[in-house]
């Protein structure tokens, strides 16, 4: 099954390249808006060899990562909290419902006044955004656990924490890293945005901008668009394979149930 994705998903893609290659060689495009797939193709190969190019992919990474990670660090404890003790979730439901949809760039300006440093700034913003999805994640499944399960282990004499710790956890993780792998791809789109905003010394969306100086060039702007989508898809593809191999018992269990 895993192969026979893989393969569908390549063919999607080279049916959308070739697409591509035909509207612009065709003139049914404008070829210097929209070039042809071979040529944005070579100029993406030629940048994997760019070492200004890799340095800014570097700095995306880092400012992602570390973004990222404060997130989880911040969310799963708070998602852990208020999903355990009602009372403060539900004080707490106004406040993130009034939070969660403001969009990370619309406070690039103020990120820009309280952090001088562009990789702090990027991560501030990364940060944001990516604790709604986790800790939304968190709080849906600890609420989600089997109350039957809860009740059997309190009827045999344990604790709150016991109960937290071998039902409650175990069973909320799974959709705790499926939030981290939604916010992980979140993650990228907001640095890669700040960067195109909000300026700096290096990263992808730097790089992006930069193309289109000097009366822009198409092809190295779709370039480095295709690498910024390769590195999401390869995060997104790792950290699904992570899931997989921390939650085995996790997808037998829906296999069997289907």
């Amino acid at each position: 099954m895993t192969w026979r994705r893989v393969l569908l998903g390549a063919a999607g893609a080279a049916g959308a390249a070739a697409a591509v290659e035909v509207l612009s060689r065709g003139g049914l495009v404008d070829a210097s808006a929209l070039p042809p797939a071979s040529t944005i193709g070579r100029e993406a190969g030629r940048l994997a060899a760019d070492r200004e190019f890799l340095v800014d992919v570097a700095a995306t990474l880092r400012a992602w990562a570390g973004g990222l990670a404060l997130a989880v660090l911040a969310a799963v404890p708070l998602g852990v909290l208020l999903g355990s003790v009602p009372f403060l979730g539900t004080a707490a439901r106004a406040l993130v419902e009034l939070m969660r949809p403001i969009p990370s760039v619309a406070l690039i300006p103020l990120a820009i006044i309280l952090f001088a440093d562009p990789t702090r700034m990027e991560m501030s913003l990364v940060f944001y955004a990516c604790l709604w999805p986790i800790l939304i994640n968190t709080l849906y499944a600890l609420r989600d656990v089997d109350p039957l399960a809860k009740d059997t282990l309190r009827a045999f004499g344990f604790g709150p924490l016991s109960v937290l710790w071998r039902v409650s956890l175990p069973s909320a993780a799974p959709f705790v890293a499926t939030g981290v792998r939604i916010a992980a791809s979140v993650a990228l789109i907001v640095v890669i945005s700040t960067e195109l905003f909000a300026g700096g010394v290096d990263g992808v969306g730097i790089y992006l901008a930069d193309t289109q100086s000097g009366g822009g060039r198409a092809d190295l702007l779709l370039a480095g668009a295709c690498w910024a989508g390769a590195l999401g898809l390869a995060a997104n593809t790792g950290l699904r394979a992570l899931e997989r191999l921390a939650f085995r018992w996790h997808d037998a269990r829906v296999e069997g149930v289907a």
